[in-house]
């Protein structure tokens, strides 16, 4: 189902500065390699706004494409392209998931989210639970593990070396699925109508565990 691997990709993109778990003790990282992640959460966090595409891409290789728009603290909203009328939005209270063609809500409370880590003013990769780091001339891969609404995660953040950006991420969910999330065409510090994080109160609230 759609909004399940969407629930998926979501927690792992926010896994971001979740305070770490007890897992195996990682090596210590480097100097260089400190000084690359905190310019790396400075600079994200520095961002208040951002908007473009994402291109979401299953273990069975199906592609679902949609747009995102992040403000922070506190809102966003990710939605698929047609056929799907599913999105999820956030405006600081909890995170909804919204099926427009059957005008259906269901929420998860803000603090049961992992979410909320990356709408925060504040990003510290740092405090994230990094359990391995690699890189390229052009990237930099932090594989970071934590205890999600969907049980333990394993998320791979790939982030351009010179923008400092967040290109791309790769979740493996509890059952051992991967996904991988892509974005392009981001445009940062960018005027989001306050439409945009509009929650229509007719939905009737469905429970999400059915």
């Amino acid at each position: 189902m759609i909004r399940r691997r969407f629930l998926a990709a979501v927690a792992a993109l926010l896994v971001l500065s979740v305070p770490a778990v007890a897992q195996d003790e990682p090596r210590r990282l480097t100097e260089e390699e400190v000084a690359l992640i905190n310019e790396i959460s400075a600079h994200n966090s520095a961002i208040r706004t951002m908007a473009g595409r994402f291109l979401q891409i299953d273990t069975q290789g199906n592609r679902i494409e949609g747009t995102f728009f992040i403000e922070r603290p506190g809102k966003v909203r990710f939605r698929y392209n047609p056929p799907s009328r599913e999105e999820i939005i956030s405006v600081g209270r909890g995170f909804y998931v919204i099926d427009r063609k059957e005008e259906t809500k269901y929420a998860y409370p803000q603090d049961k989210v992992p979410l909320r880590q990356f709408l925060e003013s504040d990003i510290d990769l740092l405090a994230a639970n990094i359990v391995a780091i690699d890189q390229s001339d052009a990237y930099l891969s932090l594989t970071l593990q934590d205890d999600t609404p969907v049980g333990l995660v394993s998320v791979t953040l790939v982030f351009d070396k010179d923008s400092k950006d967040l290109v791309q991420w790769v979740l493996v969910d509890p059952g051992g699925a991967e996904l991988t999330f892509s974005l392009y065409d981001v445009q940062k510090d960018v005027e989001i109508p306050k439409s945009y994080f509009y929650i229509d109160p007719t939905y009737r609230a469905v429970d999400p565990t059915k």
